[in-house]
């Protein structure tokens, strides 16, 4: 399988701050938010990641993250013009998809939550069809809605409804078989003149290949838009990090610990960053009395 990561977009709603950056490149506490989304790809086994981004933003995607060797993965990039939708990205990245199958993750969500590793990790190593999710939330006309019927089986799909059918979203988080090239290839523009992701997931419904896993009250979603979104994540990642003293989406201990990279590029990673309490954390991973649990 192999994972895109949405970073494009002119991230209108965090002006001043995204004028002359992506909101991606911005910091959610302790490391940019990039990180996070790149993040769950890894804990999903996905080595191969595509990044598209805009043109203007593509060589500081490149001077942070270079091609992934660093981390025993590997990144390549792909510019998306404007916004078509997040359906486009299955577009732009056909070719780097390949025959492959797919996870894509937008660039500003966050997840976290406890067997969160192990569940991605399964559904990444045999996906039919789609996989995607619900999150129960209060505001779900925001996003795009599931509804299920009395079995809990997904009958309907949609966009940012103004009355809806039930209070689970679906994160920015969604796992397909290869056949979604050709299903967004296929679907028509909205009335908002973009490809949308819910016309993807409709389509698998319609097929009765959508499998949809709910995120229970053990997982966090965050979709850091706007400013205030963008505190709170800062506030729930510190506040995690402070207290079991356990970083949230650090990139040098995911590949250490998946095994991409060994001890000697781990601390070297850390060394180079050691100046900051995220770069000591990194160090003490490498310490052998160092034992995270399960």
């Amino acid at each position: 399988m192999k994972g895109i990561i949405l970073a494009g977009g002119t991230g209108t709603r965090l002006f001043p701050s995204t004028i002359a950056c992506s909101k991606q490149m911005l910091s959610v506490y302790d490391k940019p938010m990039i990180y996070y989304p790149l993040s769950v790809l890894m804990l999903s086994g996905i080595r191969e990641i595509l990044v598209i981004v805009t043109e203007r933003d593509i060589e500081l995607f490149r001077s942070l993250l270079g091609d992934g060797a660093k981390l025993g993965i590997s990144i390549e990039y792909a510019i998306q013009d404007k916004p078509r939708g997040l359906a486009d990205a299955f577009i732009v990245g056909a070719d780097f998809i390949g025959l492959d199958s797919v996870c894509l993750i937008l660039g500003d969500n966050i997840f976290y939550g406890d067997n969160f590793t192990k569940r991605l990790s399964k559904i990444a190593k045999d996906i039919q069809g789609g996989v995607i999710f619900g999150y129960h939330v209060t505001n779900p006309n925001e996003f795009g809605v599931v509804e299920f019927d009395k079995n809990g089986k997904a009958v309907s799909i949609e966009e940012k409804p103004i009355i809806a059918k039930s209070n689970y979203a679906i994160p920015g988080l969604y796992y397909y078989d290869n056949n979604v090239v050709e299903i967004a290839k296929s679907i028509k523009p909205s009335g908002r003149g973009e490809l949308e992701i819910t016309s993807i997931h409709s389509e698998y419904l319609k097929q009765g290949k959508l499998q949809v896993e709910i995120f229970g009250r053990g997982t966090v979603w965050l979709d850091t838009g706007n400013h205030k979104d963008m505190l709170d994540a800062a506030i729930f990642v510190e506040a995690i990090q402070t207290r079991q003293g356990l970083y949230v989406a650090c990139l040098e201990e995911i590949a250490y610990r998946k095994k991409y990279i060994d001890k000697k590029r781990l601390i070297e990673l850390g060394e180079s960053l050691k100046s900051t309490e995220y770069g000591k954390y990194i160090l003490s991973i490498s310490d052998d009395n160092f034992f995270e649990g399960e």
